[in-house]
């Protein structure tokens, strides 16, 4: 017996209306985005950090090979597609937002939750859509297995399981959690339709002793659904399941086998004889499906969207809530216990330190590892990652977002508006401002702006960093250097105001001529005048 089934198809905005898009990231899978937009008569133009990457895509699709700068000026570009690495993906659509376009991030929106929620916010303010690349909320299977869900065919949720398993794509900048996770993650808030009440999860370390290659992460709802997501890249075959327990009937999304049997229902029913469960089994139904690629679906419905003003299925919201299961999931993995609701944890708990004479307020999470030292004060709404060391007389907050393993040096404030992504060294009285004309009889506060330190940045004592700025990962800011401007990645400065003297590795080592790290030989790549990259050797 087969299910009979109907999906809405999505149609195509007139050619009058069509959005125009650029492709920015056009590597392993951006170069997929350029092809369907393409295909969909909607591509303008590609840019790429690799230029001959750029250049072969711009030749094959005839289109020009633009720079950033470019395309965020450029009349002829609408929207915006992200596809570079997990890192630029908020400064990336944050900067196209504020320019005008409308953008589509893959996955995830932001390693921050912060900075997801900004954007959303951000994307609000300006009317432009905003959709993250949950790839497989528009696979015809999943959209008719939540029909099913939707209109009680397979009755009260109980478990929800899924496996996305397979030998590759390795990665070092990110664990499989994060790599991995977040597509059966967003299946399952959409199917389950809340957010769950606890969340744990358990990683292991086997090619590289900080970086999850399997992971088991446990959800629970509070409906009284659970769910479990099995992930790895260590796996000898590749399966990508979701299998969905109701209490009258079962559902299997295998997607690696064929169309007509991507999508099987199981009626099986338990019935109770004296007392005791006993399954009766029912024979499988396929439903029968039309054969669409997801990403094609994908890419339409973000046009058609564009086009209309409607919210896309997938929206900045929906990449936020995804967001805080990934990071509760991580820091469950990390201190080895099961992460509570957010903002649950209080000073009082015993997986971090804070000194007798410190201050961590109600609404604050602070992760296990972490110290907190003499006279220190944790103001509401921040969130400090695991590891962090904060000196004494640091002042924190209120909603400021501190990363993991951290260090913030002695009589040092950040206020309002500073987020530091994990591994960011703050040195003894370095100056964060959030105003840039404060007067002590004006209130400001409506006009704070936000200041981006990215991974691994060195801050130098006594260094000020004029708000509303981003200093890229692992720059390097000299002892008492004024930064009026954003700051290039690797980049070494100095001087008031701050200008760039030099490179500097990831290890903290001056880059010569050769730009060779004089302590890891790790080679790095000139992009252009004003940027550096490591060469993948």
């Amino acid at each position: 017996m087969t299910v009979t089934q109907s999906i809405k198809s999505q149609t195509g905005v007139a050619a009058a209306t069509q959005p125009r898009v650029a492709v920015i990231g056009c590597g392993h899978w951006g170069k997929n985005h350029v092809r369907n937009f393409a295909k969909l008569g909607a591509l303008r133009a590609v840019c790429d950090a690799d230029a001959e990457q750029a250049a072969r895509l711009a030749e094959e699709y005839s289109v020009p090979a633009m720079s950033f700068v470019d395309v965020l000026a450029s009349k002829d570009v609408d929207a915006v597609v992200i596809a570079a690495p997990a890192e630029q993906h908020f400064g990336l659509a944050r900067d196209a937002l504020e320019a005008g376009k409308h953008v589509f991030v893959e996955k995830p929106l932001a390693l921050d939750v912060r900075n997801a929620e900004t954007l959303s916010r951000l994307a609000d303010d300006c009317k432009r859509v905003l959709m993250v690349g949950h790839l497989l909320q528009y696979h015809p299977a999943y959209i008719q297995l939540q029909a099913f869900v939707k209109k009680g065919e397979l009755g009260r949720l109980q478990y929800i399981y899924s496996n996305r398993l397979n030998l590759g794509k390795i990665r070092r900048e990110e664990n499989i959690l994060w790599s991995f996770a977040p597509h059966d993650i967003s299946m399952i808030l959409s199917l389950v339709g809340e957010e769950p009440e606890a969340v744990s999860a358990f990683g292991s370390e086997y090619l590289h002793e900080k970086i999850a290659d399997v992971t088991t992460t446990n959800l629970r709802f509070p409906s009284g659904a659970c769910a479990h997501v099995f992930v790895s890249w260590l796996h000898p075959f590749k399966e990508q399941k979701l299998i969905v327990i109701g209490d009258r009937a079962m559902a299997v999304f295998d997607d690696g086998r064929d169309w007509s049997d991507k999508l099987t229902v199981y009626r099986h029913q338990i019935s109770w004889r004296d007392g005791a469960p006993s399954p009766i089994r029912a024979d499988g139904e396929p439903v029968a499906l039309p054969v669409q690629e997801p990403l094609e679906a994908e890419c339409r419905h973000f046009l058609d969207c564009v086009a209309s003003g409607e919210r896309p299925r997938t929206d900045g919201y929906e990449g936020v809530r995804v967001l805080k299961v990934l990071t509760r999931a991580e820091q469950s993995m990390t201190s080895g216990r099961r992460s509570p609701e957010p903002n649950a944890q209080a000073a009082g708990d015993s997986d971090y330190f804070a000194h007798e004479s410190a201050y961590v307020d109600e609404g604050v999470t602070v992760g296990p590892g972490t110290k907190i030292w003499h006279f220190s004060h944790v103001l509401p709404g921040s969130q400090v990652g695991s590891n962090v060391n904060i000196g004494q007389n640091v002042v924190i907050g209120p909603d400021v977002s501190v990363g993991n393993n951290c260090k913030i040096q002695n009589n040092v404030s950040l206020y309002k508006g500073v987020v530091l992504e994990d591994g960011v060294f703050c040195g003894p009285s370095s100056v964060f401002t959030n105003v840039n004309n404060p007067r002590a009889e004006i209130n400001r506060q409506t006009e704070f702006r936000q200041t981006i330190v990215r991974r691994g940045a060195t801050i130098g004592a006594n260094a000020t960093i004029v708000c509303g700025h981003e200093l890229g990962e692992y720059c390097f800011i000299a002892a008492g250097a004024v930064v009026t401007g954003d700051v290039p990645a690797y980049a070494l400065l100095a001087g008031v105001p701050a200008r760039r003297i030099g490179w500097m590795s990831r290890a903290g080592e001056r880059l010569g001529p050769d730009l060779v790290c004089p302590s890891t030989g790790a080679i790095y790549k000139l992009v252009d005048d004003d940027r550096i990259e490591p060469q993948d050797n």
